[in-house]
């Protein structure tokens, strides 16, 4: 039964590669916009005692939902990682699968709220900072895949605007002949 669910799915990432990359890449790149955060707002502020975060802290509930997609991100960028290792095997996938799911790590054992309570308590345990410090570098590990992800859009950005051209095409003809 998971076989076959696997192949099922296999197959469809097969079929609609580019379009599950676009997609998980656009979901991932929002987790840059978490990772400034993490630094303007907590490494500086622990470092420097101020936040050089730039954007208003009223809109914390919009920073949280980003920060939440990072899971179907997780999710299908592993998916994608592994197929791509179903047919190459290379180091590579293995890698990047690895440095993807340490990911949950920081998701579910190490929170953010974690790391902010450890650097702005007063008299902190020494093992306290010393865990946030992992949390953060946990959450940086994403940064070569978000990367890798990246360049494989940029290789493939011929076939990606070909094939929406090639599905928008008709749509605009049939707005060319009205006035």
């Amino acid at each position: 039964m998971i076989l076959g669910w696997w192949r099922a799915l296999t197959d469809w990432l097969d079929r609609h590669y580019l379009a599950a990359l676009v997609v998980t890449t656009g979901a991932f790149l929002l987790q840059v916009f978490h990772l400034y955060w993490l630094f303007a707002a907590v490494i500086m502020a622990k470092l420097t005692g101020e936040s050089w975060f730039a954007f208003p802290e009223g809109l914390n509930v919009v920073y949280i939902v980003a920060d939440y997609v990072e899971v179907p991100a997780l999710i299908s960028t592993t998916v994608l990682y592994l197929n791509t290792f179903r047919r190459e095997r290379t180091p590579k996938s293995v890698l990047y699968v690895v440095l993807l799911n340490t990911q949950w790590l920081h998701l579910f054992w190490i929170t953010d709220t974690f790391v902010v309570q450890a650097f702005s308590e007063n008299g902190v345990r020494p093992w306290n900072a010393w865990v946030a410090w992992v949390a953060i570098l946990i959450d940086y590990l994403e940064v070569p895949v978000i990367l890798e992800m990246l360049g494989q859009v940029y290789r493939e950005r011929a076939e990606i605007v070909r094939r929406v051209r090639s599905r928008t095409k008709p749509s605009l003809r049939g707005l060319a002949g009205s006035p």
